[in-house]
């Protein structure tokens, strides 16, 4: 990675500085302190930190799916303002998918609201990277599942891929 940003597995140390992290990248959905917690210990071996001088840059929180092993459901992507435009959420993606715990990994799901045009790019992108499909539709709806607080979310599922020599 350049500009001297680190990929690492998080840890429970991290959690905060995700928290703050998540904080400064509106329109992103502020969790409590304790699930960035709980993610950067829970989730470590699917999530990513990206640290830049000391500081965390970015941070791909995402699990594999219980019932579907084979899925990686990629909760948030937070890249701080000081490291967009590097390619850091392609390469957080990538490294996560490249780990022995994603091995089985052949498909990726993530929500989207329509109007996140970054997030909509980043995806396609990595169908794109990968060879591969990207379909959507929407999952839950702003009146029935949100009460109307928050916009309605796609299910976006990307796949089915394999991870090639080349990628790695």
């Amino acid at each position: 990675m350049s500009n001297n940003i680190e990929l690492r597995i998080p840890t429970l140390r991290d959690g905060m500085d995700v928290y703050r992290l998540v904080e400064r990248c509106p329109p992103l959905d502020t969790n409590s302190s304790y699930c960035n917690i709980l993610q950067c210990g829970h989730f470590a071996q699917t999530s990513v930190a990206a640290e830049m001088n000391g500081e965390i840059v970015g941070f791909i929180s995402a699990y594999k799916k219980p019932e579907q092993e084979n899925t990686l459901f990629v909760w948030q992507v937070a890249v701080d303002e000081k490291a967009r435009g590097l390619g850091l959420a392609s390469s957080m993606l990538m490294h996560i998918l490249q780990r022995p715990r994603c091995q089985s990994v052949n498909s990726l799901e993530t929500t989207i609201t329509e109007d996140n045009k970054g997030s909509w790019a980043l995806f396609e992108r990595l169908a794109k990277t990968l060879s591969t499909d990207l379909n959507s539709s929407i999952w839950l709806e702003k009146q029935k599942h949100f009460d109307g607080q928050h916009e309605s979310e796609a299910l976006v599922c990307v796949g089915p891929f394999t991870i090639s020599q080349e990628q790695i």
